[in-house]
């Protein structure tokens, strides 16, 4: 069973650190989704170290707005700013977004050129959502293909204390670590067919619709 851990919000000193070590402790990878305006000087340093271990760094705009409410043109810049910040620091552009807050638009699907990623979450941004709470939450339903978002926003701990219980029990249990990526393009799949989608797993085809 394939997994893609990804992890929104960073880069920070704090929590985005603990999340690598914990990842270098289980020798597993990830993908990071950053907001551009996160990303300074010193920063740039942990996003850099992050890539050249094997994770993925993706979009997740660079203000961090809900972008359904802004223009094409600010649409495009959002994205475009952060990618090239990424590219700047890795080489490598990102090919993948995650919308602010899950915030869509028909509009941001026609200006942003990238495959849109949600993900199951277990909502640990809420701080009254226990540790315990995120690791049973976690652990209920897995399935081969999906995309577990969770959050490295500065100071969340919880979340690292969740996967402290977590990942030994996925790993006894078979689960294959993989970035992001790695879930699409292993076997040679094209992109061509993500336009429209928000994908929570690989093997998600419905296209997303406005309520």
């Amino acid at each position: 069973m394939k997994i893609a851990l990804t992890f929104d919000d960073g880069p920070n000193h704090t929590t985005t650190l603990e999340v690598f070590e914990l990842l270098k402790k289980f020798h597993i990878k990830a993908t990071f989704f950053v907001i551009g305006n996160l990303i300074d000087e010193s920063t740039s340093k942990i996003i850099r170290t992050i890539s050249e271990y094997g994770c993925d760094i993706e979009n997740h705009s660079f203000s961090h707005s809900f972008m359904s409410h802004q223009s094409r043109e600010e649409i495009a810049e959002e994205v475009q700013r952060t990618s090239d910040i990424i590219k700047t620091i890795t080489g490598k552009m990102p090919r993948f977004f995650r919308p602010p807050y899950i915030d869509l638009s028909a509009q941001m699907f026609e200006e942003i050129p990238l495959i849109f990623i949600s993900g199951k979450g277990v909502e640990d941004w809420v701080d009254e959502v226990d540790a315990n709470e995120r690791a049973r939450r976690l652990l209920e339903t897995v399935e081969d293909g999906d995309i577990i978002l969770l959050h490295d926003l500065e100071g969340n701990h919880k979340t690292v204390k969740a996967l402290e219980q977590v990942l030994p029990i996925w790993i006894e249990q078979g689960h294959r670590f993989v970035t992001v990526s790695e879930l699409f393009f292993e076997k040679e799949q094209t992109i061509n067919a993500a336009k429209g989608i928000l994908f929570q797993n690989r093997n998600d085809s419905e296209l997303w619709q406005p309520n």
